[in-house]
């Protein structure tokens, strides 16, 4: 399962480059359900998505770089090319206690800087272990609107769009 929470952001982070960084570029093959392949970096995959928002079943399989290429051919719509920095977070906070006893340390936003067409939307996920986890998450200072519940936000729907997303 794929559980997250998706946000804008007022601002980016000043010490952005100090990192890990990725680079992206996806392409649909279908949106309902969603079949995505991804190159990230020198690494090539096929993803099915179920239906959800905040969370959905979620499937990777590998693929070679001819694969990824073939595939990527068939694709309709906008091909979404972006770069993924992940920021740790260092002190979480939530709006129950119940977390305060469980390991925290593998959250991380996963921050999104997209390349035109869809520049200069920026977009910050974080991933949890549990629904609870994610519906008690405080979003960081920096995120702006919470957009987990608006199927705008979803690559998916953004590679048949034309645009049109308020940037904050």
């Amino acid at each position: 399962m794929e559980i997250e929470r998706k946000f804008t952001v007022k601002e980016l982070p000043k010490d952005l480059e100090k990192y890990p960084c990725h680079i992206i570029e996806q392409a649909y093959l279908n949106t309902d359900p969603v079949v995505r392949v991804r190159r990230q970096d020198d690494e090539y995959y096929m993803t099915y998505k179920g239906k959800g928002l905040l969370a959905r079943e979620e499937y990777n399989l590998p693929l070679n770089e001819t694969s990824y290429y073939h595939l990527r051919e068939k694709a309709d719509g906008n091909v979404i090319s972006k770069k993924r920095y992940v920021i740790p977070i260092t002190e979480p906070t939530f709006t129950s206690d119940n977390f305060k006893n469980i390991d925290q340390s593998g959250l991380c936003v996963e921050l999104d800087i997209f390349d035109a067409p869809f520049a200069p939307l920026v977009i910050a996920e974080v991933e949890f272990p549990s629904e609870e986890m994610a519906n008690a998450f405080m979003p960081l200072d920096w995120f702006a609107q919470d957009v987990t519940h608006d199927p705008a936000y979803h690559n998916s729907n953004l590679s048949i769009s034309r645009g049109g997303l308020s940037l904050h």
